[in-house]
């Protein structure tokens, strides 16, 4: 019986296998293929030094220093000239169409003023940079060339968790260098990132494969390596990539225009929790919560009123508040959009007509700072701030106005953490202060000059 049963199981495996592999590459078939399309970018960006060794080419650099550190050696109001230092950094990127167009992360030549592309035959080409889209990290790139290896698009919506990807890229600086792992998860959502639902894998990523494809086993990219989770700066076996359809999106935007047209709400939400679902009435925790409407928006304008709960958009169930965010910023601005809202106890539908959402560079140039709840104009800090300050992470007080005015927090604090919950972005800041309820007070974990202190901000209503 024993035997009987091995060899059923021998049999079964043996007529099982091709059909699982027929759609399945060797990988090192896979980067024999697909390899020669995958590139190493180098960026050189000009950083302006003082006589103390710190760069102060940053107007907030130089406001954060004037303010907290009057007179240091090679500081703002120092004596000596400014000197620019070239500085060097390497990511990745993977070419898509034969006349030379690139995608890449626009972290990876975010400032910089030479970006040099390399390919595996050694060739090298200086490139210009098309357009970057900070709230996605997606970039396009350009060189003069002709006849160029391609890689092939797959679509990121057929793949499985638990299925084998692979990535190419220079982590550390090693070019070429392929890894290997599964699909750990999908439509991820991080703090920081609110408009990709991003794939999940245990690829190992280190700094370098930014910008890299990820490839499915059909050889098909199916991401692009983007982040990944660390407490070392290394791998740990948490990475991330954009999915390739998002990509080209965007991709295309920047090629026609060089910029990104995002639909706005204009709502500030948080998740439904179990008993926030009991509360109103609802039959599970779902959906997006209404906890702001922003004044004169198109929320506002729909109707939409603190409360509510935003069941769809346009059709799709929104199931986390995290869904909500990515849905409007794919669609676009004009679009008459109808919302399944809960709101005292019943479901009904309104119609919104969503806005523009400004670029980052279209805020910047008019001037105007983007004000949180609270009263807070927020900016991330720099690598030299960190440095500077000695924190690895934080948000940097732009203005204080309303609650944060009066609660005491200046223009040049630092928060590290709101009720000890690190802060590592304006966006995770913006999200743990959306979950406040009216009225009530938030611990704020302020770095203020030499040292720490925690300022009680009370959120008021409305």
């Amino acid at each position: 019986m024993m035997r009987s049963a091995l060899a059923a199981t021998a049999l079964v495996l043996t007529v099982a296998a091709p059909a699982f592999a027929k759609d399945v590459v060797d990988v090192a078939d896979l980067v024999a293929k697909e390899g020669p399309a995958v590139v190493n970018i180098s960026t050189t960006t000009l950083v302006k030094r003082g006589e103390g060794g710190l760069p102060f080419g940053d107007p907030a650099m130089q406001e954060f220093f004037r303010r907290f550190f009057p007179g240091m050696p090679g500081g703002p109001g120092a004596q000596g000239p400014l000197q620019e230092v070239p500085t060097r950094a390497e990511g990745s990127g993977f070419i898509v169409s034969p006349d030379g167009y690139i995608l890449t992360n626009a972290h990876v030549v975010k400032g910089a003023d030479e970006v040099v592309v390399k390919l595996t035959d050694k060739r090298t080409f200086t490139a210009k940079v098309v357009g970057a889209d900070a709230r996605t990290d997606v970039a396009v790139i350009k060189i003069t060339a002709k006849d160029l290896p391609v890689v092939k698009l797959g679509d990121p919506t057929k793949l499985r968790v638990g299925e084998a990807v692979a990535a190419i890229g220079s982590p550390f600086g090693f070019e070429n260098s392929v890894t290997a792992g599964i699909v750990s998860a999908k439509g991820r959502s991080l703090p920081s990132e609110t408009y990709v639902p991003f794939i999940q894998t245990d690829v190992p990523i280190n700094p370098g494969n930014s910008g890299g494809p990820l490839f499915n086993m059909k050889g098909e990219v199916v991401g692009i390596n983007s982040q990944i989770y660390s407490r070392n700066g290394g791998y740990m076996g948490v990475s991330f990539a954009i999915p390739i359809d998002v990509a080209m999106e965007v991709a295309k935007q920047l090629e026609s225009g060089g910029k990104i047209a995002r639909g706005w709400l204009g709502v500030v939400i948080q998740e439904v929790t179990a008993d926030l679902a009991d509360s109103f009435g609802l039959d599970r925790p779902r959906g997006a919560l209404v906890s702001q409407v922003q004044d004169d928006s198109p929320a506002s304008k729909a109707g939409l009123q603190p409360a509510d709960v935003i069941l769809a958009f346009d059709g799709k169930a929104v199931e986390n508040s995290s869904d909500l965010p990515r849905m409007v910023g794919m669609a676009k601005p004009g679009s008459r959009i109808p919302l399944d809202i809960w709101r005292k106890g019943k479901q009904q539908q309104v119609t919104v007509v969503l806005g523009a959402l400004p670029s980052e560079a279209e805020q910047a140039s008019a001037g105007g700072k983007s004000f949180s709840r609270g009263g807070l104009a927020l900016s991330e800090l720099t690598p030299e701030q960190r440095r500077a300050l000695d924190v690895e992470q934080g948000v940097l007080v732009e203005e204080a106005t309303g609650d944060a005015a009066r609660a005491g927090i200046r223009t040049g604090d630092v928060i590290l953490a709101v009720n000890n919950v690190k802060i590592g972005s304006v966006e995770a800041f913006r999200k743990a202060i959306a979950a406040v309820p009216a009225g009530k007070s938030v611990a704020l974990l302020v770095r203020r000059g030499n040292g720490s202190l925690y300022v009680p901000l009370k959120i008021s209503g409305g």
